[in-house]
């Protein structure tokens, strides 16, 4: 999958992965880009941005938690920008909890980290099996391979996701429809600035920049990769973790007693304040 004239949309675009997501596309020669986001105002910026540079852009404010918003902002890129080339389900959540977290919690992280990757295949694939082509790309978290340690909906909803996306892979791959997913640890984004989240993904791993996480979605979008590993660590892990459950599980809580001792403010098992917290998206 070539990025250079197609047409591109990314969600959850106002920042972070989305925002560099963007801006490299743009780089790379993209022949237009919707971004969507929940900060309108922040989306429309960055796309009025690319769009004095060169790239055509749209910017438009969006829910992707409800499918007529997914829908909307599909109808909006094919009427301004044309037919969807790479689709880009970016946008998620977390929430920093275990199993006490609000049921509202668990549901706003399957809505937006598992239904809004939904809504989006239901609204594009139709129109890419008649061309024959089209890519999807869903940003999942290394957690959606192994686990986040002190959020349990998020972990579980990003499995969700994995699997969501492996089973697009295999329902459509044959025909002509391509599949990535995109599965970062820590990335420095404004979901990673609790203590407690970036006390635990640093334990295992070092923090990227979303512009690295992007350079690696291009690299892995042009071989065609459906699992796209901007920590190529994440591999081995997931090996062990395949190979001996038990001695992989046994490995997890030892780290997670490790940082618990560390006294971290917010660590797991501990409430984060009243932002959104997660991992790398």
């Amino acid at each position: 999958m070539r990025v250079r004239g197609a047409v591109v949309v990314v969600t959850g675009a106002a920042g972070g992965i989305g925002a560099a997501l963007a801006r490299r596309f743009a780089a790379e020669g993209a022949a237009g880009l919707l971004l969507a986001d929940l900060d309108a105002d922040a989306v429309e910026d960055l796309a009025g941005e690319l769009d004095r540079d060169g790239c055509r852009a749209v910017g438009v404010g969006s829910d992707v938690s409800h499918e007529g918003d997914v829908r909307t902002l599909v109808h909006t890129a094919e009427k301004h920008l044309g037919p969807i080339d790479l689709f880009c389900s970016n946008a998620g959540v977390g929430t920093a909890q275990g199993i006490d977290a609000p049921d509202a919690l668990w549901q706003a992280c399957w809505d937006v980290n598992v239904m809004a990757q939904v809504y989006a295949a239901r609204a594009v694939v139709p129109g890419m099996l008649a061309r024959g082509r089209g890519w999807l790309l869903n940003t999942a978290s290394a957690a959606g391979l192994l686990t986040m340690p002190g959020d349990a909906p998020y972990s579980a909803t990003k499995h969700a996701a994995v699997a969501f996306a492996e089973w697009l892979a295999v329902t459509y791959g044959g025909r002509g429809i391509g599949v990535s997913v995109l599965c970062p640890q820590g990335v420095h984004t404004k979901l990673t600035t609790d203590p407690g989240v970036a006390a635990v993904l640093g334990a295992f791993g070092p923090m990227l920049e979303p512009a690295e996480v992007a350079d690696a979605v291009v690299a892995g979008l042009a071989d065609e990769r459906f699992l796209i590993l901007p920590h190529p660590e994440v591999a081995r892990y997931e090996q062990g973790r395949a190979a001996d459950r038990d001695a992989w599980l046994a490995g997890m809580r030892k780290a997670v007693q490790g940082i618990a001792q560390a006294d971290v403010p917010g660590g797991p098992g501990q409430r984060a304040g009243e932002e959104p917290a997660g991992s790398a998206v």
